[in-house]
């Protein structure tokens, strides 16, 4: 498989996906700004949210890409096929139960994940109600995760990568016609939510049908649970589940925090995460996904130099793309907020607030992708519990950044948390790996290193200058003006940044690689 062209096809899926994205962001920022309301949106849909990762992305992936590798490559189609059924018997019924008690206890699990709601009784109200709407969407999008894991371990990326766009579109549909019609308008994204669930399993089901591993789903779950395969799965789950549970105390701590602070933080953070996502999702989320079956593959051939030269080539090629895409961030915040949101009931306010926030996410992105391409060099191992360790440590740490940066800075202080929070767990992730003998450097790392830390200089600079030349707040009544001059900012710092790279001897060349 060549990885190069695997990951360009991912990252193209994946950029459709962000541009919808931004374009769903953007419309929820001009229809409903900044308000205790869209704080209570955004407060309920990060619970079937932190839900999914548990259940889906998260610890259920971990545990159970690497296994279904080896028995795809080791057991058979029988017996793979056997713990596909069984596997997927055990998640419904599992996710069925915990939809079920959430949609009942949605009051108090509101109340746990924002309690600075309930001092607004109506967006209190509005929080629990979308809650409800949208608990269901944890069923589709965790099998949403099992076909994607199947699918990715056949190698057929494509199809898992585009379903997200089903969700924004699901989302811009109901901006644009639900909204209007409703007495309260913002409960058209919880039902968006829900649409967009059932839009992104249905789509992922041909796919299956073709490669014959759609699952056969079964009323006793009991005999499920007698499978082998499945006991080594749920085994590898409980550190997996703790170790993505971490991390989501944290963003819940940081939710709770924020629904404290001045209203409007909740979104400002949510919107600024937006943002910080295109490049985590179009390098981070891409290079893990085509990475951890290539990796487990290597692992059961027992081909250790494969596995560190594929750690390897992930890791620069995420130095590469992704310093470029913080010093963006941290640069251009004011003309990007601006471009994208600036419309509407979002005002200058949210534009300098959001941007606030923008640019302590940019000191942590490479921290953020880094931990997507050094955490599967354990997952694809089977080794759950070093990462589990890490991610606890990396909690205390963050929480303690808060209490000196919320007082700071507020909102952005979070945000700054979590991004330096990420770097942190990376540095360990990396230790933990060499210390193994997992990953051994290859040569070159040095003098690739420096160029691109000319580069990045060049770029800051030509950037910073040529968008100062333009008032962005000024422009909000001409958007397309708007939009050519960040365009045209945005390509002098890449011709500056590729260019640097170029002249002082760098090949692209040489990122091509085939995985065995």
């Amino acid at each position: 498989m060549n990885l190069h062209r695997t990951l360009a096809a991912v990252s193209g899926m994946t950029m459709v996906s962000r541009i919808t994205g931004l374009i769903r962001e953007f419309l929820i920022a001009r229809a409903f700004g900044a308000s205790s309301y869209t704080d209570a949106f955004f407060v309920a849909f990060r619970i079937p949210n932190l839900l999914r990762r548990l259940f889906a992305e998260g610890a259920f992936s971990q545990a159970f890409v690497p296994i279904l590798a080896e028995y795809k490559n080791q057991k058979g189609e029988a017996a793979t096929r056997d713990l596909v059924d069984h596997v997927a018997t055990i998640l419904l019924w599992t996710l069925l139960a915990t939809c079920a008690l959430g949609i009942v206890a949605s009051p108090v699990v509101v109340y746990l994940m924002a309690t600075g709601l309930k001092s607004d009784p109506d967006a209190f109200s509005a929080a629990v109600t979308m809650t409800r709407i949208m608990f269901p969407y944890i069923v589709f999008m965790s099998l949403v995760a099992l076909a994607g894991g199947i699918l990715n371990t056949w190698r057929q990326f494509k199809v898992a990568a585009f379903t997200p766009v089903l969700l924004n579109l699901s989302f811009i549909a109901a901006a644009l016609f639900l909204a209007p019609l409703l007495d309260q308008p913002v409960y058209a994204l919880a039902i968006a939510v829900f649409i967009g669930g059932v839009l992104q399993l249905a789509i992922q089901i041909p796919s299956l049908v073709r490669i014959g591993m759609l699952p056969r789903l079964s009323w006793n779950p009991r005999i499920a649970l007698s499978d082998a395969g499945v006991r080594r799965v749920l085994r590898q789950m409980v550190p997996a589940t703790f170790a993505v549970s971490v991390a989501q105390i944290s963003l819940i701590i940081n939710t709770n925090i924020a629904s404290h602070l001045q209203n409007g933080s909740v979104s400002w953070l949510s919107y600024a995460d937006r943002l910080m996502e295109l490049p985590t999702g179009l390098l981070g989320v891409a290079l893990g996904t085509i990475l951890l079956p290539s990796l487990s593959k290597a692992h059961a051939d027992r081909d250790t130099a494969e596995y560190s030269a594929l750690l390897d080539w992930g890791l620069r090629l995420t130095f590469l793309l992704a310093l470029p895409a913080a010093v963006a961030l941290a640069s251009l915040s004011e003309p990007i907020t601006t471009t994208l949101f600036h419309y509407g009931k979002f005002d200058v306010q949210s534009v300098n607030m959001t941007g606030r926030a923008l640019i302590a996410y940019g000191v942590g992105l490479i921290g953020l992708i880094v931990v997507k391409i050094l955490a599967p060099g354990f997952y694809a191992r089977q080794d759950i519990r070093t990462p589990v360790k890490i991610a606890i440590g990396v909690l205390v740490a963050t929480q303690l950044m808060n209490m000196v940066f919320v007082p700071w800075i507020a909102h952005a202080g979070l945000a700054l948390s979590i991004g330096l929070g990420a770097c942190l767990n990376a540095v360990f992730l990396f230790l933990g790996l060499r210390r193994r003998g997992i990953y051994k450097v290859q040569a070159g790392w040095g003098l690739f290193l420096a160029r691109l830390a000319g580069a990045l200089f060049l770029l800051a600079g030509s950037t910073m200058w040529v968008a100062a030349h333009f008032d962005w707040i000024a422009m909000q009544a001409h958007p397309l003006l708007r939009m050519g001059a960040l365009f045209l900012v945005m390509a002098v710092g890449g011709v500056v940044y590729f260019g640097a790279l170029l002249l002082t001897g760098f090949r692209f060349a040489d990122f091509k690689r085939i995985a065995r």
